[in-house]
């Protein structure tokens, strides 16, 4: 958004709202990522899509960007 159309600017917001901000982002991305990979994996088991050995990969995929995606991990560097 642009400061002209009545929005929040975002080099208006402060150092810690942007972080807060592109955490909860970073957050959502990657659940929609995990998600969709287990989606996959789904399809796969039913027969909707070919299987040769995608589920467990898949699988695995979801759970190292979900585990890659937590709070735990700390910032470098300013927003």
């Amino acid at each position: 958004m642009h400061a002209s159309d009545g929005g929040a600017d975002w080099w208006g917001l402060s150092d810690e709202s942007q972080l807060a901000l592109s955490r909860e982002a970073l957050r959502r991305a990657s659940e929609t990522l995990a998600a969709h990979a287990e989606l996959l994996a789904e399809e796969m088991e039913i027969g909707t899509l070919c299987d040769r050995g995608g589920p467990d990969a898949l699988r695995l995929f979801a759970a190292v960007v979900r585990s890659t995606s937590n709070d735990e991990l700390v910032p470098h560097g300013r927003a």
